[in-house]
């Protein structure tokens, strides 16, 4: 135990060492200075004035002339700070909910399921980590099963709508003050287009920059939040206007390939909209500053995308293989990501670590461990995309997080179920209505989607936000959070 404390004693403070090491090669210089003017005789004082006032004003200023155009032009080049202004989940009706026996109940009535893939999702919902309260579309409460390309528009009005509706209630904005609409949604791009029907619906200004994005998986949101950065800094003095959802009443899977079941039982429906803003008045009252993005894609791949077409008596081994495979890529995704990511937030101690790591691995032994780096020194809340029990898992295993940092993950995999890229926003609603988001908190971001991607995004909280009785998406149940999520093994 004594040999515990001290390596942990020992850890704490060469983090603290190399964190501070500005300040303790500062501090001394300045004791040194301070007692060397506090030494000066009146002469001395006299020369140093004398020495003052033959310095010629005019070459002085044109000595410092060149030092303060640099400054001058690195201030009017930096990029304009985009702020969060607010966000808004959307809360399906209680009607809506697809609690475990009814699932259970309407695969048995689809006729074309073979009793092995009835079973199949019987285990996999037992273990996916999902209650009782997640929801469905209405298509999908009707025996037997027949989605129409109608109910997916007006299940994306419900949804869109009621989150817009929120959000622009939340903050005072008006519609006509939005200047950019980003809308990403992968399964459903009809025509008109969803970011048309929302600027037909609030009367948008015609002249709005409006980007709809289709097929990029659940990945897409924060991709979202990185266009409609770029678009800020485009053009000064404008508001963007992020919807991200998935709209998935036509999308069920009645075949028997299992990897292409998964879905079935992980998807739920859900979205979310975020306003955001480059007005420097806006800074005063926004919520959170976007600091960095950072996106990776690993170059397409069929499995990534879970699209199979191996035989059905093969089933069983391309379900396993699939997942290994996904997983393997996922990781090396992350890793890609971190390695990019990492230089931007991480502290000083934990990239040298890092680095040194990385050498003994070159130049000593190639079967070095590399250092995982402690990124709970860079950020004070993790918001990973809950994508199934075993992505989180697996996420939380890769970068050495503690229960309570992926909580908000598996809370909101629990009460929602795989929103697809709203996920970071209901788990960032999590954080908010827990009163657990403090003053210069930062939040990481991360989503994970097809193609196969994981991109980040890393937020620095400018206010703490405190519980005032309207929790969003999470009124009327945050108080029964976190719950139990026993394991179960076959």
């Amino acid at each position: 135990m004594a040999r515990i404390t001290m390596s942990r004693f020992m850890k704490l403070a060469y983090r603290y060492v190399f964190n501070h090491l500005l300040g303790f090669l500062l501090v001394p210089t300045l004791i040194a200075t301070m007692l060397d003017v506090l030494t000066m005789g009146p002469d001395d004082f006299a020369a140093l004035s004398s020495t003052l006032k033959a310095i010629d004003p005019v070459h002085a200023l044109l000595y410092a002339f060149p030092a303060m155009l640099v400054a001058t032009i690195c201030f009017m080049k930096r990029p304009l700070p985009v702020y969060l202004l607010d966000f808004a989940c959307y809360k399906p009706p209680e009607q809506w909910r697809f609690p475990f026996s009814k699932f259970m109940h309407h695969t048995h009535h689809i006729p074309t399921f073979e009793p092995g893939s009835v079973e199949f999702q019987h285990r996999l919902l037992e273990r996916s980590g999902l209650g009782d309260d997640t929801s469905l579309p209405p298509a999908h409460h009707v025996i037997p099963f027949n989605p129409t390309k109608a109910g997916s528009r007006a299940e994306s009005e419900m949804v869109i709508f009621s989150v817009i509706d929120e959000l622009f209630a939340k903050t005072g904005v008006k519609p006509l003050d939005v200047d950019i609409l980003v809308v990403n949604c992968s399964l459903f791009s009809p025509t008109p287009s969803l970011t048309a029907m929302i600027v037909n619906k609030y009367k948008m200004r015609s002249n709005i920059r409006s980007f709809n994005l289709g097929g990029m998986g659940c990945s897409a949101g924060l991709i979202s939040i990185d266009l409609a950065k770029d678009q800020l800094r485009a053009h000064p003095g404008s508001r963007a206007l992020v919807v991200t959802t998935e709209i998935i009443t036509q999308y069920w899977y009645t075949g028997n390939l299992r990897p292409m079941l998964v879905a079935n039982c992980l998807f739920r429906m859900g979205g979310a909209a975020v306003l955001l803003s480059n007005r420097r008045d806006d800074g005063r009252r926004a919520k959170y500053r976007l600091l960095h993005v950072v996106r990776t894609h690993m170059g397409a791949d069929d499995r990534s995308y879970g699209c199979v077409y191996e035989q059905e008596d093969a089933q069983r081994k391309v379900g396993i293989s699939l997942s290994k495979d996904l997983m393997e890529i996922a990781g090396s995704a992350l890793r890609t990501n971190i390695t990019a990511l990492g230089p931007l937030v991480l502290p000083v101690s934990e990239q040298l670590l890092f680095l040194l790591s990385l050498l003994g691995r070159k130049l000593v032994n190639p079967k070095w461990r590399l250092y995982v780096p402690d990124f709970t020194q860079a950020f004070e809340h993790f918001c990973i995309h809950a994508g199934g029990r075993a992505v989180i898992e697996e996420l939380a295993k890769h970068l050495r997080l503690s229960a309570e940092n992926v909580e908000p993950s598996r809370m909101t995999l629990h009460r929602f179920g795989n929103t697809s890229s709203s996920s970071p926003w209901y788990e960032l609603g999590y954080v908010e209505a827990k009163s657990r988001m403090r003053k210069g908190d930062r939040v990481w971001q991360i989503g994970l989607g097809s193609g196969f991607k994981c991109n980040s995004a890393v937020w620095r909280c400018l206010r703490s936000v405190k519980k005032e009785g309207n929790e969003g998406a999470w009124s009327g149940c945050i108080d029964n959070y976190p719950v139990h999520i026993p394991e179960v093994h076959h």
